[in-house]
């Protein structure tokens, strides 16, 4: 029988270059939910910005589909920062269904994922 060690966690040098791949979505997020939290403002503070010819109606859907869209942001940031917390206590990367490891392609494609692929498709 060979005892081949499974491995537990993700190394250091690893985790930063994760770290470093969410640190660049943290920014990107930021840069968007600046600039929703600056259209919702200037749709707030100035009525007569309305394109001219547009009903109430459409100025409203234009100010809940960019509010809708603030707060996925604010929550994507939200996940992004928790993964950072994950990396900090050496604890990222590993599923919170199964304890294994979570392939480094699902965290590159996804680096705030808590689930492996498989533990996901199993809920």
């Amino acid at each position: 029988m060979g005892n081949k060690a499974v491995k537990s966690r993700y190394s250091d040098s690893e985790l930063e270059e994760f770290h470093v791949l969410i640190d660049g979505k943290l920014k990107e997020a930021n840069t968007q939910l600046t600039f929703y939290k600056s259209q919702l403002a200037e749709m707030a503070n100035n009525p007569d910005s309305k394109v001219k010819g547009l009903d109430d109606g459409i100025g409203t859907a234009e100010n809940e589909r960019m509010t809708t869209m603030a707060s996925r942001i604010q929550k994507h940031i939200q996940h992004l920062q928790n993964a950072k917390l994950r990396i900090q206590n050496k604890v990222y990367g590993i599923c919170r269904e199964t304890g294994k490891l979570i392939s480094k392609e699902r965290l590159r494609a996804v680096p705030h994922a808590t689930l492996s692929i498989a533990a996901k498709q199993s809920k």
